[in-house]
């Protein structure tokens, strides 16, 4: 079994990614939004727990009505470069008030942790290539923060005064 960054922790990964066309095993699952789409009620059937994986282009918005349902959203980082999960991981936990697991996946590396759990990321999936047990030391590179984010609404100068 894979595991992965949960909580600053590495844990066993109980989530099985399912392709679409993939018959869906027993135990918690993460679907493509597209096999989400098509199959939402089989899925809300089954007495399991639903995550499903979004690409970065998508409109968070679009989901928002299916999130107290969603036990997981998973964003992907199809590349290093690329931050457009940051943003919909911050609308998740700030505007629509998403209180699951919001799973990095994708090209995933250690220089990028902290900033995730910050714009409101909980859980990692790494690349394969990757050690776990180094990148938990990413959450120690920084002692504080000076602006206000997913993690921490008050920026450092309202914490240090007492506001």
């Amino acid at each position: 079994m894979q595991s992965v960054i949960k909580d600053r922790r590495i844990v066993e990964d109980r989530w099985q990614h399912v392709a679409d066309d993939a018959e869906l095993p027993a135990g918690p699952v993460i679907v493509s939004l597209a096999r989400w789409r098509k199959e939402q009620a089989v899925l809300r059937e089954r007495g399991e727990w639903v995550g499903v994986r979004l690409p970065n282009t998508t409109n968070i918005a679009d989901l928002a009505a299916d999130l107290p349902t969603l036990a997981l959203v998973a964003l992907e980082f199809p590349k290093f470069a690329d931050g457009r999960a940051y943003s919909q991981a911050r609308l998740l936990r700030e505007r629509h008030g998403y209180q699951g697991e919001i799973r990095a996946v994708g090209d995933v590396l250690r220089d990028q942790l902290f900033f995730m759990a910050r714009s409101g990321f909980d859980a990692f999936e790494l690349r394969a290539d990757r050690s776990l047990e180094d990148a938990l030391e990413a959450f120690n590179d920084f002692s504080e923060s000076y602006q206000p984010a997913a993690d921490q609404p008050l920026p450092l100068y309202r914490r240090r005064s007492g506001a």
